[in-house]
């Protein structure tokens, strides 16, 4: 038997982040996950203005993830074909990049490791027993961890949930992505940021994000309910690839690396469970994926550290940093998943969605501030609620990476 602290179930952004905060506070963290890492996780890779702050605020130097992209601009086409140029702002600071999830977990996971965390790797939890006062936790090898309070980081299906009887049967998430790596692409997708919002996947689109050797993330996204359901992605996919303006950024040299990969993506935040017997739920396993654009690192490495600073806070045993947790978690990010939510359908509309590009491509200061916003680098419902306003809201530097 083992006995630690806090047991992390789940070693991605979220738990790694976690246990990173609560090791460097000198917990004793056990960090578990059924993979060895590296591991590849199915992702788009872009890194948002939120991600980059958070893991400033970690004190996580890029330098430890080969693949590392700035951006400094993207380039958006609306549904007839228009091109906008959008610039992120000249600094101080980054405000948006792209990274392989296969590297920047294995480096996340390191940084946790290296903080003090323990890692318990190529184990599946099979089990999970709270009481009044702790949880225990069996793996697939008869071992048992026994600890103060649980971190579920386990993703949307996650056992944990499920073993403590909170799961959700038949949910499927809100997004599904598709995605491919290419190798040897042109100057323009080895170097920007493209995003199509082509008429038939709307409210989705389409992205190739440069992560660097001549390399390119390549894929899609719909949300679920819409004209393209996801039996039909698999069909849908050459004819993308083929279409003359997606074709013409990737060159003519671009070949697949990998087989193509397709995930689903939870974002409800606003009525997923937060916590449960003894057990907080972070990233994935609470759902917490922007609704608008389908990312999560950002919100990932958010709520595990939302959940690791509400148990180092906590003054009176789990209760309390339960309560901490989903408070602070509620306040964060259930306004801008609502605002996201209602701005996401009226994308449905390609004459909507053409219409609001044209207004974001009116001046310099629109593309500008729309970067901005589109990157996450102040909340999507900033405007709407006044308890987050505060001198300089609009015009924050970047985020200080090493």
């Amino acid at each position: 038997m083992i006995s630690v602290d806090t047991a992390i179930v789940g070693a991605g952004p979220a738990g790694a982040a976690a246990a990173h905060l609560l090791a460097s506070a000198g917990h004793d963290v056990l960090l578990i996950d059924k993979a060895t890492f590296p591991r590849d996780k199915f992702c788009g890779d872009g890194l948002t203005t939120l991600c980059l702050r958070q893991l400033e605020q970690m004190g996580f130097s890029p330098s430890a993830v080969p693949s590392f992209t700035p951006v400094h601009s993207a380039v958006l086409h609306a549904p007839s074909g228009k091109r906008h140029d959008i610039p992120l702002p000249d600094g101080p600071g980054l405000y948006a990049a792209v990274a392989r999830r296969e590297e920047l977990d294995a480096a996340l996971v390191d940084f946790a490791l290296a903080a003090g965390a323990t890692g318990h790797f190529g184990s599946k939890i099979v089990d999970v027993s709270p009481t009044a006062d702790s949880i225990a936790l069996t793996d697939d090898g008869g071992q048992t961890i026994v600890a103060q309070q649980c971190i579920a980081a386990d993703g949307m299906w996650s056992p944990v949930r499920k073993m403590l009887g909170l799961h959700t049967d038949g949910y499927r998430g809100e997004w599904h992505a598709f995605r491919q790596y290419f190798e040897n692409v042109g100057p323009a997708a080895a170097s920007e940021l493209w995003i199509w919002f082509e008429p038939d996947v709307l409210p989705g689109y389409v992205w190739s994000f440069p992560i660097g050797d001549g390399r390119a993330n390549v894929g899609f996204g719909i949300l679920r309910g819409g004209d393209v359901s996801t039996q039909d992605m698999k069909t849908l996919w050459p004819d993308l690839l083929q279409r003359p303006h997606i074709r013409e950024v990737l060159g003519a040299d671009a070949t697949a690396e990998s087989p193509h990969r397709a995930w689903p993506i939870p974002a409800r935040i606003d009525n997923a469970p937060l916590v449960g017997p003894r057990t907080l739920f972070v990233g994935d396993a609470a759902t917490a994926c922007d609704t608008l654009t389908g990312e999560g690192i950002g919100q990932a490495l958010l709520t595990g550290r939302e959940a690791a600073q509400a148990i180092l806070n906590a003054s009176t045993g789990f209760d309390h940093a339960a309560e901490s947790y989903e408070s602070a978690v509620r306040s964060e990010l259930v306004a801008d998943h609502k605002m996201a939510h209602a701005l996401g359908k009226l994308m449905a509309n390609p004459r909507i969605a053409e219409f609001a590009l044209t207004a974001v491509g009116t001046n310099d200061w629109t593309r500008r501030n729309f970067g901005r916003w589109m990157f996450e680098d102040y909340p999507r419902a900033l405007i709407a609620t006044p308890r987050r306003w505060h001198r300089g809201m609009f015009t924050g530097p970047g985020a200080e990476l090493n």
